[in-house]
C-alpha cells in the first residue's frame, strides 16, 4: 500500500474534473488536501477510504474530505464500467461556504465528509447524471451546477458514515517523503516478519527514536499500524472467497489465533463473520 500525495493542479479553477480515467490495473492508495467527489457505475468494486473497506455494486458515489487516504474505486475492475471524478480545492470548500446562511446546510455536509461520506441509489443516479453533464458545460454553468450537486448531497439526511469518527491523517509535508518511504517498506514485506530495527534502519533513526516519531505522527505504535495494515489486506483476501487460515498468513500473522483477535480488536468482528457478510 503505497501511500502518495497526490498532486492536482488546477491553479485557475475552484476545482477539477476527470471523466473516465482508467486506473484499474492500478493500486493507486494516496491521498491529497483537495476534497474528492466520486461516482462510479460498474458491476461491482472495492471502495477503500481510509480504514473502511467494502464493495459496492452497480454504481458508488461518495465524498472524500481533505487527506484522507483511499483507493482509485476502479481497481482491480474487469468490466466495462465509467467513472467521474471531481477535485474540489481546500481552500474553496473551507472558505468560500464559510458565514453563508444560505449555504448552511452544504457546511454541514463538508463537516461530515471529515468522516467519509457514500450515498444511497436515489442519490447517487440523480448526481451521477449531473456530473456526467459537467463535460459539455462551460466554466460558468460547472461552478453553478457544482452547486447544486453539493445542495443535493446535503439536503440527503442519513448519508453512510465510513468512519466512527472523523478521519484524521497526521502527516504534516515535512514528514511525507519520510513516510512514504516507511509505507512503501510495509507495502513490500507487510507478508513477513518486518523488525523494529530494519524498519527503523531505513528511516534513518536508531530503534528508540523512530518508536517515539512513529507513535507522535501517526498516533499508533509500529505494531499497531502493521497489524492494522495487515488487517486490511486480510479483508481483501476474505472478500477473494479465500480462507480465514489462508488470509491470516498471507497477510503476514503467524498465529491463526493472534490473527483471530487483532481482527476482532480492529474491525469489532471476527474474521469468518466478515466473510460470510462479504460473500
Amino acid at each position: 500500500m503505497k501511500i502518495q500525495l497526490e498532486t492536482i493542479t488546477s491553479k485557475d479553477k475552484s476545482f477539477s474534473m476527470m471523466f473516465n480515467p482508467r486506473l484499474s490495473d492500478l493500486f493507486y492508495w494516496h491521498f491529497h488536501p483537495e476534497y474528492e467527489l466520486v461516482y462510479i457505475e460498474a458491476a461491482s468494486g472495492t471502495r477503500h477510504i481510509g480504514e473502511h473497506i467494502s464493495t459496492y455494486k452497480e454504481s458508488d458515489l461518495v465524498f472524500i474530505g481533505s487527506n484522507i487516504p483511499h483507493l482509485n474505486f476502479d481497481y482491480g475492475v474487469q468490466t466495462e464500467y465509467r467513472k467521474v471524478v471531481v477535485h474540489l480545492k481546500k481552500d474553496f470548500i473551507e472558505t468560500y461556504f464559510n458565514g453563508i446562511p444560505e449555504l448552511s446546510s452544504i457546511t454541514k455536509l463538508i463537516e461530515k465528509s471529515k468522516y467519509g461520506l457514500a450515498f444511497n441509489s436515489k442519490i447517487k443516479k440523480q448526481v451521477g447524471e449531473k456530473l456526467f453533464q459537467f463535460e459539455h458545460l462551460n466554466d460558468f454553468q460547472r461552478y453553478t451546477q457544482m452547486l447544486e450537486v453539493l445542495q443535493i448531497l446535503a439536503n440527503d439526511s442519513n448519508p453512510e458514515l465510513l468512519h466512527d469518527q472523523p478521519f484524521k491523517n497526521r502527516v504534516s509535508e515535512r514528514e511525507q517523503g519520510r513516510l512514504r518511504t516507511i509505507y512503501a517498506f510495509v507495502d513490500e514485506n507487510y507478508h513477513k516478519k518486518i523488525s523494529l530495527n530494519e524498519i527503523a534502519k531505513i528511516s534513518n533513526m536508531s530503534k528508540e527514536a523512530f518508536c517515539r516519531y512513529f507513535k507522535k505522527v501517526s498516533n499508533y505504535t509500529f505494531i499497531e499500524f502493521l497489524n492494522r495494515y495487515r488487517i486490511s489486506q486480510s479483508k481483501r483476501i476474505l472478500m477473494s472467497g479465500k480462507s480465514v487460515s489462508n488470509a491470516c498468513y498471507q497477510s503476514g500473522f503467524e498465529s491463526l489465533s493472534y490473527f483471530n483477535r487483532t481482527f476482532k480488536k480492529v474491525t469489532n468482528e471476527n474474521p469468518r463473520d466478515f466473510r460470510k457478510k462479504y460473500l
